[in-house]
């Protein structure tokens, strides 16, 4: 694994969270996509973060860890700026599927990254629902890979379900 984490450190109490980049940096927002389609068996996802700019390059690096999931074809629906309640509307509205929302809080000097993943329910994903075993991929080097072009699954932006809210 290159730039290795502590993952037991950063993947736990329902998010995956640490300080940029001492304990986190952009590539794990990839593993930590690729691992949960695999683990939710999404065949489709809702993406949002926040508007910090630190947020942003962990948000595009989610997005293609989702499309490059193995052979799940993951399709991505990302809803750009967004806060919880709107991505979880857009979780229901595109039919009860997973999602995921990237944020960045201002601590003292570092800023602290925090991706939270949500199942079909809307419910944070915790140690049995499958962040346990999103964390075990990743710390034994596990993080799905795509196995071919026709694979891998596609980022389509859909703004659109939030507006009127």
């Amino acid at each position: 694994m290159l730039q290795p984490i502590d993952t037991d450190r950063i993947i736990r109490d329902s998010r995956v969270s640490g300080s940029y980049p001492e304990e986190i940096h952009q590539g794990v927002a990839w593993w930590v996509a690729a691992c949960f389609v695999v683990v939710s068996g999404a065949g489709q996802m809702a993406v949002a973060h926040d508007d910090h700019p630190v947020t942003d390059g962990f948000h595009r690096r989610f997005c293609l860890g989702a499309i490059n999931a193995g052979h799940w074809r993951c399709q991505v629906c990302t809803l750009g700026v967004a806060d919880e309640a709107q991505l979880l509307y857009a979780m229901q509205e595109l039919g009860c599927v997973p999602g995921a929302l990237l944020t960045t809080a201002e601590s003292g000097t570092r800023p602290t990254v925090t991706i939270r993943l949500y199942d079909t329910q809307g419910r944070p994903v915790a140690e049995d629902t499958g962040l346990a075993m999103v964390r075990e991929m990743i710390a034994r080097d596990r993080v799905p890979l795509p196995v071919n072009e026709q694979a891998k699954g596609r980022i389509t932006s859909r703004r659109d379900l939030l507006e009127g809210l």
